[in-house]
C-alpha cells in the first residue's frame, strides 16, 4: 500500500507530473499561483518538503537558517537595524571588499585595552595624596568600594554580553537592548558625557604634568611672587590656555585619522605598564636602600623647598656662625640680631626623610586620615611645636598649604574615575574572535589585576612615604618632584614621562570613542534632534559628533581643576554602571525566555548589590552632581518617550511592565472598587462605514473630555462577516480607531470584533471587553439619529438591545444625542451652564459626570445647575434645602432649583401623538411591502388618522385609574411577547399581529392577551386570505384607540420636555435620567418615540442610566 502511495505521488499527482497541462492542478493549496507553483515544485523537488512549500517564504528551511547563522559576521555599526536603516535612507551602497574575520583574542582584545583604560591619570597624580589625606585604612575602603562596584558591574555586563551575539556597539548596545530605547538613550547619553569629560580630565592631567613637573617655565601666567588666590587663578588660567591648545591638536589628530591613534595605542600601554613596574621596583629598593629625599620641617610645619639650600637656621663656616637663606626668609636681615618671625624663633628646624622605606614602620603613622581645610599648613604628626594660638600666621607662602578642603566623600569622587574603563573590551566586541568567551574572562581578569595593584599601592605608599610628603599634592616639599616619582626607580622621570604619554593617549582614545558612541545613538534614531550627528565623512568617521565632543570637552577644560572635573564624570559612569546592573537583575528576575547567558556566575542579588553601590557612590561623591546627572537622564528619558520611540528591542522594561500589569490585575480581582475610587471606565461603541472609518469621531472627543486621560477607555466596534474572510477589514478598522484615538488624545485600547451580525458583535464587546478586574463599568453609545427611517429599523433594534444589555450587566450607560453638535477638544466655552435634571436617583452618575466634564478645559468655564422635580405632595422648599446640604457634603459647587410639576389634564395633542406613534409601530410590523410602497402607505394612513382625531376632538379626557376601562384596542406592545405565537414555514405568511384581528380564536377576538394562531390553507386560497386579512388589519388601525399606559408615558415626556425647554433651552449641555427600556420587545419604537419627545428641541443632551451602585459619596 505504501508503494502504491509513493507511485501516486511520483506519478500522476506528483510534482513532476504534467497532468492535463493545467498547472493549477499541481497545487492543492489556497492562494496558489500557476507560475510560483511550478517554480516551487522544482525548487523543493526531492526534498520531501512539498507539504510545506506554501510556507517557505515566511518560514525558511532549517538548513537555510543554519547556513545564514553560520555565515554571521559582526556589523560595523553595531546592529542589524543600523545597516537596514542606512540601506533604506541612502540606498544600496556599492559592494565593499570582504573584510577579514575578527581575530583578536582575550589578551589583546579585552585584557590589555581594559588595563590601559583603567590605569590612568588619577593613579599618578592623586593616589599618593589620597592616601596621605584619607589614611591607609580610609583609602583602602575607598578603593575596595570602587573596585567592588566595577567587579559587580563586570559580572552583570558579562551575563548580558554572553546572552547572544553582541555586535560592535558595546555598553550602549547592551543597555538599550536590555532596558529599551528610553533607558538606552538616557544612559547612552550619560555614558557619552562621561567619556567626553574623561577626555577633559586626561587633558588637564597631562597639562598639570607638563606645567608643574616637566616644563614649569612654559607657563604663560607666571606663578613667581604670587600668593593664595592669585597663584591659584594663574595656575587655572594656564590650564585653560594649554588645555584648549592640546584639545584642538588632539581633535585634529582624530579627525585626520583614527589609524594613527590605534598605532600609538601600544606605545601608550607600554608607558603605563613601565610606570607601574618602576613604582614596584622603587618600593623593593626602599627596603634595601631608601632614596635620599629630605624634607625640611620648621617645628611641625612643612617648608616649601624652593628658596633655600640648607635646612638650618645657621651654619658653622670658617669658625663662625653664618645665617642661611632660610634665616633671611623669616628674618628682616641676615644678621644674628635680626628681628625674626615668632614661630621661626620658638621652633627648631629639622630635616626628615621623605621616603623612609618600607621597613621603617611609617605605616602606623599613616594608618588614619588627616583631613585639612583649604589654607591649612601640612604638619608632621608627633612633632611638638611652640605657637601662639591667638597670633596670626605670618610668612604663610613659605609653608606647604592645602589647596582644597578635603573630606572622605571628595576623595571618593576624585578616585572613582581611576576604576572606570571596564567597558573597553565590550566596546571592541566586533573585533573579537569569540566575544562571549573573551569579554567575561578578559574584563574580570583586568579588574582583578587593577584592583590588586590599587590596593597594594595604597598599602605600599603608606608604608614607604612620609605622611607630609603624601599630603603634598604638587611635591612642593620635595623640590617640585612628582610624589609618586620620588618612589620610582631608577628615576622620577620614568613616572613623569610615562604618565604624561599615557594620559595623552587616554585623552586621544576618549576623543576617538565618544564621537562613535554618539554616532551609534544618533543612527539608532531614538533621539530625533541628534540625528545630524549620525552623519560623517565618506569613510564613516563621525565629523559632526567629533565637533560636539570637542565642544563639551572644552567645558571641562574651562573648569580647569582636575579635582572638580573628576566627580562630574564619576556621576555619568556610575549611572551607566547602575543601569547595567539593573538590566541584568531585571532580566534574571523576570525569567525572560530569551535570557540564557553562557556566563553562569551571576545572580540577581549581586546585580542589585552593584546597583545599590553605584547609587550610593553617586550621592557619596557629590549629591548635587548626582541630582544633575539624574535630571539630565530623566529629561532625555521623557523626551524619547514624548517623541514616541518606535523601536522595539524586546527590552526588560516591557517585561517588567507585563509583570506589574499582571500583578495589578490580580489585585483588582480581589473585589469591586470602593465608591471613593469609582470612576467611569468607558467602553465607547462606535460604528464604521464601508471604508472602515469611524462615523462619529466626536464620540472620542466627548470621551477625552469625560476622562481627562484617567482610567480605562476601550473604543470598540464590530465588523460584519467571518474572521477568515474579513480579518483585513478588522485590521483597517483597528488602525482607524487607533489613529482617531491618537488624534483626539484618548489614552486607551481599541478592540474590533468580527461577527456574523452587528448585533451579536456589539453584545460580545459589552460582555468580554476588558481583562480581569480592569473592565468597563460604563458604556458610551451614540443616539441613532435616523431611527425613524424604515431602513434604519435594525439600528433601532440594536440600540435598544444595548440599553437592555447594559441594564442586565449592571453597567452605567451614557447616550449623547446630537453628537455632531458636541464641542471638539480645541473649542472653549467662555460661559454657559451644564444643566442636570435629576428626576430619579441613579447612584450619583448625574452629579459625577458634569464634575468630570468641568475638569476639562472645554467645559471649565461652564457653571453647573441642578434641577429636580417636585410632585403635588412634595415640600419643594424642604427639597431645595436638603439638596443644597447634599451638594455641600459632596463638595460640588452648583445652583439648585426645584421645579414643581402638578397634575394636569392630558391634552388632545398627547392623545394624537400617542395614537400616531402606535399606528406607525403597527404599520411597520404588519406591512410586508417594498420600501417605497411602505412609506406611501404609512403617510396616507397617518394623514387619515389625524383628520379623524380632529373630527372627534377628544378634549378634557383624563387618564383612567381603573384597569377595567382599558380599551380593547390596547397595543400588543404592552403584553408579553410569549403571548404571540407565530407558526411559520416557507410557504406561510402571518396574516395579522393585531389583537383585534378577526382571525383570533372564538370567544377571544378583540381581547388583548389572546393567542393568535396562524393556519395553513391550500395554495388556491392563500392569496385570497392574505388580501382579506390585510384589508381587515388596516381597518383595525383606523379604528384603534391609544393604549392608556402609552398615553401616560407620552404625557410625562411632553410635560418634562416643556419644563426642560423653559429652563434649559440655552444650556450648553443637558443631562437627564434615561428611562428604562420596555421588557416587551414589541414596544421598542414606542420607547424611542418617548425619548425623542422628551429631548425634542434641545441641542446637546446626555441621557444617563446608572449601573445600580453608588458612584459618589459624601465621606472622605
Amino acid at each position: 500500500m505504501l508503494n502504491n502511495m509513493m507511485d501516486t505521488e511520483e506519478g500522476e499527482g506528483g510534482p513532476n507530473s504534467q497532468g492535463d497541462g493545467n498547472p493549477k492542478e499541481s497545487s492543492p493549496f489556497i492562494n496558489s499561483s500557476s507560475a510560483s507553483d511550478v517554480e516551487k515544485s522544482q525548487q523543493y523537488d526531492g526534498k520531501n518538503m512539498a507539504l510545506f512549500e506554501e510556507e517557505m517564504d515566511t518560514s525558511p528551511m532549517v538548513s537555510s537558517l543554519l547556513s545564514s547563522l553560520a555565515n554571521y559576521s559582526n556589523l560595523p555599526q553595531g546592529s542589524k537595524e543600523h545597516e537596514e536603516a542606512e540601506n533604506n535612507e541612502e540606498g544600496a551602497r556599492p559592494s565593499k571588499k570582504p573584510t577579514k574575520a575578527p581575530q583578536l583574542g582575550t589578551l589583546m582584545g579585552v585584557y590589555l585595552p581594559c588595563i590601559q583604560n583603567i590605569f590612568g591619570v588619577i593613579l599618578f597624580l592623586r593616589m599618593t595624596w589620597m592616601v596621605g589625606i584619607g589614611g591607609v585604612l580610609g583609602s583602602f575602603i575607598i578603593v575596595f568600594m570602587c573596585c567592588s562596584t566595577t567587579m559587580l558591574t563586570a559580572i552583570s555586563m558579562s551575563a548580558i554580553a554572553t546572552n547572544g551575539v553582541v555586535p560592535a556597539g558595546g555598553s550602549y548596545y547592551m543597555i538599550s537592548r536590555s532596558l529599551g530605547p528610553e533607558f538606552g538613550g538616557a544612559v547612552g547619553i550619560c555614558f557619552y558625557l562621561g567619556t567626553t569629560f574623561a577626555g577633559a580630565m586626561y587633558i588637564l592631567g597631562s597639562i598639570e604634568l607638563l606645567l608643574i613637573y616637566i616644563l614649569p617655565q612654559a607657563a604663560i601666567f607666571k606663578l613667581e611672587g604670587l600668593e593664595g588666590p592669585e597663584a591659584e587663578a594663574a595656575l587655572l588660567n594656564n590650564m585653560r590656555v594649554y588645555g584648549t591648545i592640546v584639545l584642538s591638536l588632539m581633535a585634529l589628530v582624530v579627525f585626520v585619522g583614527v589609524k594613527y591613534v590605534n598605532k600609538l595605542a601600544l606605545l601608550f600601554l607600554a608607558c603605563v605598564i613601565l610606570s607601574i613596574v618602576a613604582v614596584y621596583a622603587g618600593v623593593i629598593k626602599t627596603a634595601i636602600d631608601p632614596p635620599d629625599f629630605p624634607i625640611c620641617v620648621l617645628g611641625n610645619r612643612t617648608l616649601i623647598s624652593k628658596g633655600f639650600d640648607v635646612c638650618a637656621k645657621v651654619i658653622e663656616k670658617d669658625n663662625g656662625t653664618v645665617t642661611t637663606k632660610l634665616w633671611r626668609i623669616f628674618c628682616d636681615s641676615p644678621f644674628l640680631n635680626a628681628t625674626c618671625d615668632d614661630f621661626f624663633v620658638n621652633n627648631n628646624v629639622t630635616e626628615i626623610q621623605g621616603i623612609p622605606g618600607v621597613a621603617s614602620g611609617i605605616l602606623a603613622e599613616n594608618l588614619f586620615g588627616y583631613y585639612l581645610d583649604k589654607g591649612d599648613v601640612l604638619e608632621k604628626r608627633g612633632v611638638p611645636s611652640v605657637a601662639d594660638p591667638d597670633a596670626p600666621m605670618t610668612n604663610s607662602n613659605r609653608y606647604v598649604l592645602a589647596d582644597i578642603t578635603s573630606f572622605f566623600t571628595l576623595l571618593v569622587g576624585i578616585y572613582f574615575p581611576s576604576v572606570t574603563g571596564i567597558m573597553a573590551g565590550s566596546n571592541r566586541s566586533g573585533d573579537l574572535r569569540d566575544a562571549q568567551k573573551s569579554i567575561p574572562i578578559g574584563t574580570i581578569a583586568a579588574i582583578t589585576t587593577t584592583s590588586i595593584v590599587y590596593m597594594s599601592a595604597v598599602v605600599l605608599f603608606g608604608a614607604c612615604i612620609e605622611g607630609v610628603v603624601l599630603r603634598d599634592k604638587f611635591g612642593e616639599g620635595v623640590n617640585g618632584n612628582l610624589v609618586i616619582g620620588t618612589l620610582a626607580w631608577p628615576s622620577p622621570w620614568v613616572i613623569v614621562i610615562g604618565s604624561f604619554f599615557s594620559t595623552c593617549g587616554a585623552g586621544l582614545q576618549s576623543l576617538t570613542g565618544a564621537p562613535r558612541l554618539l554616532q551609534a545613538i544618533s543612527r539608532d534614531g531614538i533621539i530625533p534632534f541628534l540625528r545630524v550627528f549620525g552623519h560623517g565623512k565618506a569613510n564613516g568617521e563621525p565629523t559632526w559628533a567629533l565637533l560636539l565632543t570637542a565642544g563639551i570637552c572644552e567645558i571641562g577644560i574651562i573648569i580647569a581643576s582636575l579635582d572638580a572635573v573628576a566627580p562630574i564624570l564619576s556621576m555619568f559612569f556610575l549611572m551607566c554602571y547602575m543601569f547595567v546592573n539593573l538590566a541584568c537583575a531585571l532580566q534574571t528576575l523576570l525569567r525572560t525566555p530569551n535570557w540564557r547567558p553562557r556566563f553562569k556566575f551571576y545572580h540577581w542579588a549581586l546585580s542589585f548589590l552593584g546597583m545599590s553601590l553605584c547609587l550610593s557612590l553617586m550621592f557619596i561623591c557629590s549629591w548635587y552632581y548626582a541630582i544633575v546627572a539624574m535630571v539630565i537622564a530623566s529629561c532625555i528619558y521623557k523626551y524619547i518617550e514624548f517623541c514616541g520611540a518606535e523601536k522595539e528591542w524586546g527590552d526588560g522594561i516591557r517585561g517588567i511592565s507585563l509583570s506589574a500589569a499582571r500583578f495589578a490585575l490580580m489585585r483588582l480581582e480581589e473585589g469591586p472598587p470602593h465608591t471613593k475610587n469609582w470612576r467611569p471606565q468607558i467602553l465607547v461603541l462606535v460604528s464604521v462605514d464601508a471604508e472602515q472609518n469611524v462615523e462619529q469621531p466626536r464620540m472620542l472627543s466627548l470621551t477625552n473630555q469625560l476622562k481627562a486621560g484617567k482610567g480605562l477607555t476601550i473604543v470598540g466596534t464590530s465588523v460584519e462577516g467571518t474572521f477568515l474572510n474579513n480579518s483585513a477589514e478588522a485590521q483597517r478598522a483597528d488602525q482607524a480607531l487607533r489613529k482617531l484615538m491618537e488624534t483626539e488624545k484618548v489614552k486607551g485600547f481599541s478592540q474590533v470584533v468580527i461577527s456574523s451580525n452587528l448585533r451579536d458583535g456589539t453584545s460580545h464587546l459589552i460582555q468580554v471587553g476588558g481583562l480581569g478586574g480592569l473592565k468597563h463599568n460604563t458604556v458610551l453609545v451614540s443616539w441613532p439619529r435616523t431611527w425613524k427611517q424604515p431602513e434604519e429599523n435594525l439600528r433601532l433594534r440594536n440600540f435598544v438591545e444595548v440599553v437592555r444589555e447594559t441594564t442586565a450587566a449592571s453597567l452605567a450607560l451614557i447616550v449623547p444625542k446630537n453628537i455632531a453638535a458636541y464641542p471638539s477638544n480645541g473649542e472653549r466655552f467662555t460661559e454657559g451652564h451644564i444643566d442636570v435634571w435629576w428626576i430619579v436617583h441613579d447612584g450619583g452618575m448625574l452629579m459625577l459626570l458634569p464634575f468630570l466634564l468641568r475638569q476639562h478645559k472645554v467645559w471649565r468655564k461652564c457653571k453647573m445647575r441642578i434641577f429636580t422635580v417636585a410632585q403635588l405632595d412634595d415640600n419643594s422648599i424642604q427639597m431645595k434645602k436638603d439638596l443644597i446640604t447634599f451638594l455641600y457634603h459632596l463638595r460640588i459647587d452648583a445652583e439648585v432649583e426645584v421645579v414643581e410639576m402638578h397634575d394636569s389634564d392630558i391634552s388632545a395633542y398627547t392623545y394624537e401623538k400617542t395614537l400616531v406613534m402606535e399606528q406607525r409601530s403597527q404599520i411597520l410590523k404588519q406591512m410586508h411591502l417594498t420600501k417605497n410602497e411602505r412609506e406611501r402607505e404609512i403617510q396616507s394612513i397617518t394623514d387619515s388618522s389625524r383628520g379623524s382625531i380632529r373630527r372627534k376632538n377628544p378634549s378634557n379626557l383624563r387618564p383612567q385609574q381603573s384597569t377595567s376601562e382599558e380599551p380593547a384596542g390596547a397595543s400588543l406592545a404592552e403584553k408579553p411577547e410569549e403571548e404571540v405565537q407565530l407558526i411559520h414555514n416557507k410557504n406561510a405568511t402571518p396574516t395579522s399581529t393585531s389583537p383585534t384581528s378577526p382571525t383570533g380564536p372564538p370567544g377571544g377576538a378583540g381581547t388583548p392577551g389572546q393567542e393568535v394562531q396562524m393556519t395553513w390553507t391550500e395554495e388556491a386560497e392563500k392569496g385570497k386570505s392574505q388580501a382579506a386579512a390585510h384589508t381587515d388589519s388596516i381597518k383595525d388601525i383606523f379604528n384603534m384607540k391609544p393604549n392608556q399606559s402609552n398615553v401616560r408615558r407620552m404625557h410625562t415626556a411632553l410635560r418634562l420636555n416643556e419644563v426642560i425647554m423653559k429652563k434649559s433651552k440655552e444650556a450648553k449641555l443637558v443631562l437627564l435620567n434615561m428611562p428604562g427600556p420596555p421588557k416587551n420587545r414589541m414596544g421598542d419604537e414606542n420607547y424611542m418615540e418617548f425619548l425623542e419627545v422628551l429631548t425634542e428641541g434641545l441641542n446637546r443632551v446626555l441621557l444617563v442610566r446608572g449601573g445600580g451602585r453608588e458612584v459618589i459619596t459624601i465621606y472622605s
